[in-house]
């Protein structure tokens, strides 16, 4: 027996929990090291090994390596700006034992503008060739909107430039912050620039003083829609099929929505080719269900407002508008996890005055 143990090798313990997760890097934690401190084939001999453990927790999981200083390596997990995915960093992180010579952070952290500086795809990214200006909307107060212009923008290296922003960003604001204090980002060339320029290394501050002022004025602020009436919309479409809505239209009527930047949507998929679109009578009750589940999850007391839901054409999405992401991550990862009957998808994202939902308002 002990000699067949010897030829297939030990079965590894599959990873279904950040505990799992942590047993084996501390089992091989010594290894790794000295492969990044040597730096010698870091892809073969760590990140080869840890993205598959990484991957059986869940995908989305992202990491830079490298020596903190002479005795301690540091492993930098990162959403990659995915903020469906973020909590999951942050969780995994927050148990990591401790570890001599190894030091373990969550998200790319905010570095001084002086360390900022980055050569890619034959163009510089440094302080000394990007500048900002801020766009201001009167019907829209609250939206820190942002326009980056780079020296050397052009209409044909656009795509490269770009990319190279929002690494430099991701930088220089950090991870967390650069997700959280911009809402909408747009980068130019010199030339059409239309006010006056003013240094990158400005942003942070500007950023920190307009999210010091959001909070002070939000900071609390929470909607009951216990009282509310849905509306329910219905129309035809084109290839003949039905639209339901069930929306929650006096909220949509809020003057307070920016306390609630957040906009969460889960969608389920059916087979509705028999039903004009609609799902039959048993995947109906299960989608009420499941979306009962969720609700008793996402509440409003805890600054999750339920604005409603949409049928169509095999396809029920549930929309939230929330004060964070962390939760609805949490809750629409589970319900993907736990339901096989429908493929289910999600998404999060910045919206801080719920211009998705106009189409819904009456009288739009």
């Amino acid at each position: 027996m002990s000699f067949l143990k010897n030829i297939f090798g030990k079965k590894e313990i599959p990873i279904k929990s950040y505990s799992d997760f942590w047993n084996w890097f501390q089992n091989n934690e010594k290894t790794f090291f000295n492969v990044v401190k040597s730096h010698k084939h870091i892809e073969k001999g760590f990140f080869d090994k840890l993205s598959p453990k990484l991957a059986e927790l869940k995908e989305g999981y992202f990491y830079l390596t490298g020596m903190y200083d002479d005795n301690t390596v540091e492993l930098v997990l990162t959403a990659d700006g995915n903020t469906k995915n973020i909590v999951f960093i942050e969780e995994l992180v927050e148990q990591a034992p401790k570890i001599n010579g190894w030091k373990f952070t969550a998200l790319k952290p905010a570095l001084d503008i002086e360390n900022v500086a980055i050569n890619m795809a034959g163009y510089k990214f440094d302080s000394d060739n990007i500048f900002y200006y801020s766009n201001d909307h009167s019907d829209y107060p609250d939206e820190i909107d942002i326009t980056i212009i780079h020296n050397e923008q052009t209409e044909e290296n656009k795509q490269q430039i770009g990319n190279g922003i929002y690494i430099f960003l991701d930088n220089y604001l950090g991870e967390l912050d650069f997700v959280n204090n911009i809402d909408n980002l747009k980068i130019i060339g010199k030339k059409e620039a239309e006010k006056e320029l003013v240094p990158i290394a400005k942003l942070k501050d500007f950023l920190t003083w307009r999210q010091k002022e959001f909070i002070e004025k939000y900071d609390g602020v929470r909607y009951d829609t216990s009282e509310d009436e849905h509306s329910i919309l219905e129309a035809e479409l084109e290839s003949g099929n039905k639209l339901i809505a069930v929306i929650n239209t006096q909220l949509l009527n809020w003057d307070s929505k920016a306390s609630h930047p957040w906009i969460a949507v889960i969608t389920f998929k059916y087979d509705g080719s028999n039903n004009n679109g609609m799902p039959n009578e048993s995947d109906y009750q299960t989608l009420n269900e499941i979306e009962e589940r969720i609700l008793q999850q996402l509440s409003d007391k805890d600054g999750y407002l339920y604005i409603g839901r949409q049928t169509a054409n095999g396809e029920r999405d549930i929309y939230f508008a929330c004060k964070d992401f962390r939760k609805p991550a949490k809750v629409f990862f589970q319900t993907q996890q736990d339901n096989n009957k429908f493929e289910i998808e999600y998404d999060i994202y910045k919206d801080k005055y719920w211009q998705s939902f106009e189409r819904f308002r009456p009288n739009y």
